[in-house]
Formats: structure tokens, sequence, C-alpha cells
């Protein structure tokens, strides 16, 4: 996520949400009530949960709910999105010690919502929908922890060596933890729909709309096949926008206007907006490879066809009325991805990326391809760290793209795991139908 070498905070927007563990370095919690776990399928297809995936999504879910928990009271919280190498405590690193990226806490949300805490997701789920309001533009990371005057701070820390305190959105020259990121906006918009779903309070839903309006006016964009680029990005502390487009963020934005004009959502033609990202997102796919562009460069229309990223060729699939023929992605993952007991972030293939193989366990089982699916999650339930978040790879460092992930628990891995574990499409409402093979 955020990151002391600034070409790759940069470039970390290029990827998308999905990414955003990449730039964490370069870039006991406990116990609490137990969660509730359905253990039979919500829907038709769906595989009878197993001792495994009832186990992992419950210890899960415990570590999550744990961590707000123990912000004592009932107030907004946003939670740290990575523990120490260690497995437990903050980060060594100043600028990961304290940050909460909204694309973490908004998986949060949902997977919380997932194994029945509401409470907890609640908490979450007001601190980013005060910083939706609140906040002239949603921020790609705030300061863990209670909010409190409003809405949640920027991140920040303490400088041991200058004697003073040092501010990410005015003293940090990193692109990421104060930009827009379209992706993240669609998450937080995906999480505050859920959230909706599950309680019925137009709060939520509002919320939803003023994200996805914000992108509207400031991400729409004609060149090439269309879609939204990339956002804002603060990039030497000085704001810009980002002229490339993601083929991630469009899928995350094809499902949350999706989702709106599902819901008659006012504010805005919402099914207009889903074809404009689809219509993207459609013209990254390669039909001769069977595989998914990254996105573009910064012209919006020459395409970045290096390196092959995991999330946007698993990510597709889970979108409503996907095309069969974007199946084909799955059989070129497991080519150029596959590593021993899951996927890495791109074609490398020097380590397990555990939250991209989370997500894949997940596709596998939307998809019916239980076996599969079951494999991966073995594998991802293995990661568990002393403080209950799983790590983001068993590895000591593995290569993402421009960057690398480490040996550290993530929140987002975590997130993706009780996913995977309880067949939740987070681009959905809870309980809606597989998709048929």
């Amino acid at each position: 996520m955020s990151s002391a070498t600034r070409p790759a905070d940069r470039l970390r927007h290029r990827l998308g949400a999905g990414a955003a563990a990449w730039l964490a370095l370069v870039a006991f919690a406990p116990p609490s009530a137990p969660c509730a776990v359905a253990t039979q399928p919500r829907h038709a297809g769906a595989a009878s949960g197993t001792i495994r995936d009832v186990r992992l999504a419950r210890t899960s879910c415990q570590a999550i709910a744990a961590r707000v928990d123990a912000v004592p009271g009932t107030a907004p919280v946003l939670l740290r999105s990575y523990d120490s190498r260690r497995g437990t405590g903050a980060p060594d690193l100043p600028p990961l010690h304290s940050a909460a990226f909204s694309y973490d806490n908004a998986l949060a949300v949902i997977a919380l919502l997932a194994c029945g805490r509401l409470p907890q997701a609640a908490r979450i789920g007001e601190a980013l929908r005060l910083a939706t309001v609140h906040d002239t533009r949603l921020r790609d990371a705030y300061r863990a922890g209670a909010v409190e005057g409003g809405k949640p701070l920027p991140n920040g820390w303490w400088d041991g060596d200058r004697k003073r305190w040092v501010d990410a959105a005015h003293d940090y020259a990193g692109a990421y933890q104060d930009g827009t990121s379209c992706g993240n906006v669609a998450w937080v918009g995906l999480a505050l729909l859920a959230l909706h779903d599950a309680t019925g309070q137009t709060r939520w839903r509002d919320a939803a709309v003023k994200l996805a309006q914000w992108v509207v006016v400031h991400a729409s964009d004609a060149r090439g096949a269309g879609g939204f680029d990339g956002g804002i990005e603060s990039w030497m502390l000085v704001p810009r926008k980002a002229t490339w487009k993601s083929t991630e963020h469009n899928i995350d934005l094809a499902a949350l206007f999706g989702w709106l004009s599902r819901i008659d959502a006012p504010g805005g033609d919402w099914q207009l907006q889903a074809r404009h990202a689809r219509r993207f997102v459609a013209a990254q796919w390669d039909n001769t490879s069977g595989h998914f562009w990254m996105g573009t460069t910064a012209d919006g229309a020459t395409p970045l066809r290096s390196p092959s990223a995991l999330d946007v060729q698993l990510w597709a699939q889970l979108l409503p009325d996907a095309p069969k023929a974007w199946r084909r992605a799955l059989a070129w993952v497991e080519h150029a991805n596959a590593v021993a007991g899951g996927f890495d972030f791109t074609d490398v293939r020097d380590g397990l990326w555990t939250e991209g193989t989370a997500q894949a366990a997940l596709v596998y089982r939307w998809l019916g391809h239980r076996t599969e699916a079951d494999r991966l999650l073995t594998s991802v339930a293995r990661q568990a760290s002393p403080g209950g978040f799983l790590y983001a790879t068993p590895d000591a460092r593995i290569t993402a793209a421009y960057s690398h992930y480490y040996h550290q628990p993530h929140l987002a891995a975590t997130a993706w795991a009780v996913l995977a574990a309880l067949d939740r499409n987070p681009y959905l409402p809870k309980g809606s139908a597989h998709t048929p093979l």
C-alpha cells in the first residue's frame, strides 16, 4: 500500500485496489464472541460448508471483529491494515504503523457482514461513511483507531529523528495514501451497499451514491474504449488527475453502478454508467490469449500488456452476467500465475500471494469448481499469524508489480479468506444466486 519509494507509490494506482498490499513496505487479538457462520449453502450450487471452511471463516472473522472490539465504546473505527512481520503488533515502518487503507476496511465490512457481525461491520462502515460525506474526497488511507470529530484523520506518525509529527496528507510525498483511487472508491461504495442490504437504512445507500457521483464527475473518460480513469494521485503532495486506466478499477465500478441500478438508487443513470465501465473491461479482453490486459498507459488507450495481474482475471468472473468466454482467463492464470499452493500476483511466480489465492478460491467456488476451491482454501488456512490475521505471503518476500509483498499479516487477505470460505461474492447482495455453469 504505502511505500517509501515514490515511483512504486505512483505506479500502484495502475494495478487497482486489489493490489493494495504490494506497496506496503517499499511498502494476538483477544478472542471475541463466536462468529455466526452458516454451515449450509444459501443458494443453489454452493458447496456445503466443511469443517475447514467453518473454522477458517470463524477464526478470521473473530480476528477482525476483535480488532474492532478492542477500541472501547461504539464510536466509528478504522482498522490498521497490517501487523508487524513478527505476527503481532503494529508495523515498524512508520507510514504503515497506523495506516488504515480504505480498500482493506471496506473488505472488512463485507466479511463481517458475511459472518453475521453487523455491530462491528457498522462501526467500520460508519467511519467510511463519515469520510465519504465530510471529506472533500475519499482518501486511499486514513489513520486507524476511533473516529472523533466527524471524519477520519489523515494517516500520520511521529518521526523520532526529526522530533515532529508527520502528516501523510501534507508531509509525506507518496502518491498513494492521500490519493483517491477509483477502485478503492468503488470498494467502499460496495461495502456501504452491503450495509444497506443488511439493514435497509438509506444512509448507507446515499453515501454509496455520493461516491458513485464523484467517480462520474471526476473520472469518466472518452479516450480509447471509454470507461473511467484512475482517479487522483497526490504525487509529491500535489494532487493531480490519474490519466491511466485500470481494468480492475472498471470491474469494481461496473459492480458498484450495477448494484445501484438494480436497487433503483437515486442520483444518476446507474445502468448507463455500468455499461460505460463494462465496455472498457470488455475492450481489455484479448481473445487470442484468453486474458485481460491490466489497463492502459497514461494516454488512456494503449494497453498495458505486462505484467499478468491476477486480480483482473479473477474479479471479472464475479460480475453478474460475465461472458462465459472470460472464464478462459482461469486457464491463463493457471499457466501464468500459479505457484505451489496457489497463485502469485504476477507472472514472476516467486511465491504465494494469500489474498489472491483466496480470491481464486472464491471464483472457483462461485463457478462450481469445488475441488480447485478446496485445494486453495487449504493453503489459505495455513497462513494464520499469531495475531489472527493471515500473512500476505508465507514467503519472506515475493515480487509484485513494481514492488514486493512481505511476510506480514494483512487485513485484506484475512477478509478475502472469509469471503472465500463463506462463498460470498462481494459484488452482489448476500444470498445472490451462483453463476450457472
